[in-house]
């Protein structure tokens, strides 16, 4: 553990004492990827830092263990210390676990209404409240980037990108199929329907991820397609680009400017496919995908929302909740947590 923390202090300084030098603050692209590097590394530094204090702390206390007269003083501190050495002892294990290295960048969620009809599309709009409601809760910042709405209300599909500090280490677990059961609005009979929306969330691609070359990009511009009224553009400015090569295909048309939706469907386009390569990566390299909390397969049933009984349960790690109503307003906290710290738990365990 100590020579892993060392590693990690030598490189942080290291990166430290380049980032001042001319030829590295003249190239942005340099600049960018070590800020990184280091900011992935600050959690390590500052808390080896922290423990060599400690362990100083408790070398004095054993000097100080030696005076008669303060015998019973130090006794109380070396307990009180070594209590804290055992509590951040914990927390450096933690630390060191294999780190996502997507894990501090914004997302792009993208949410479908499934099985179900309009109350999976009206399911729909109720998840991404929640999740634009959570993200206000953390301080993070929410755009709709494309959104097909539906006439009986929510949505058929909208993409989002949420913005802020660590999002994606938050996110990522919600990948998947969520499952509703409650009696719709358009239920006349009273009775409880199940229905389904899927999830995805996708890392947000960087300039340091992923290279589109937009020379195997089709542009196609067409009129804006909606429900009707004001929101309709009159003007050709919606976009949908093609990827050639993938046969992925991306659409925006949310902006009256045809020059910001081509900018929109192109940080789209940009993050599905470096959402591609990873699936294929982690494809490649085996078990790892299966051994993660979901493997962000559409068709994975992770939770569901029971409204008659206040109930949301995540069937990944059973963990359930009976405050439904606080979760949809955007208390996704204790859930959220719940899965990090499982997560944590069986990489500790080597899973």
């Amino acid at each position: 553990m100590i020579d892993r923390l060392e590693a990690i202090e030598a490189r942080y300084n290291e990166l430290t004492n380049l980032l001042t030098q001319p030829e590295i603050i003249s190239d942005i692209k340099k600049t960018l990827e070590l800020t990184k590097e280091q900011a992935s590394l600050r959690e390590g530094y500052e808390v080896y830092n922290k423990y060599k204090t400690l362990i100083d702390d408790i070398e004095a206390a054993k000097e100080m263990s030696k005076d008669p007269e303060m015998v019973e003083f130090a006794r109380e501190e070396l307990e009180n210390l070594n209590l804290e050495k055992e509590k951040i002892e914990k927390e450096i294990e933690i630390i060191l676990l294999p780190k996502d290295p997507n894990d501090g960048k914004n997302v792009i969620v993208e949410i479908r209404g499934a099985a179900g009809g309009d109350e999976a599309n009206i399911f729909a709009g109720d998840l991404y409240r929640m999740y634009t409601r959570y993200a206000e809760k953390q301080g993070w910042k929410s755009e709709v980037l494309d959104s097909e709405d539906c006439a009986a209300g929510g949505f058929s599909q909208i993409e989002f990108m949420i913005k802020g500090d660590n999002v994606y280490s938050k996110l990522k677990y919600e990948s998947g199929a969520h499952r509703v059961q409650r009696v719709p609005v358009t239920e006349a009979n009273g009775r409880i329907q199940t229905s389904t929306a899927t999830v995805l969330v996708m890392p947000e691609a960087e300039e340091l991820d992923f290279e589109l070359d937009m020379s195997e990009v089709r542009i196609d511009i067409t009129r804006s397609s909606g429900c009707g009224g004001q929101g309709v553009n009159t003007t050709d400015s919606a976009v949908r680009l093609t990827h050639i090569p993938t046969g992925v295909i991306v659409y925006s048309q949310t902006e009256r400017s045809q020059i910001k939706n081509k900018e929109k469907a192109i940080q789209i386009l940009k993050t599905r496919l470096y959402d591609l390569k990873l699936r294929e990566k982690e494809e490649a390299e085996g078990a790892e995908r299966r051994s993660k909390i979901g493997s962000g397969d559409r068709s994975e049933k992770i939770r569901t929302y029971n409204y008659p009984q206040n109930r949301v349960t995540d069937h990944r790690i059973g963990f359930t909740t009976k405050q439904l109503d606080r979760v949809m307003d955007g208390a996704l906290d204790e859930v959220v947590e719940a899965l990090i710290t499982e997560d944590q738990n069986r990489k500790l365990k080597g899973e």
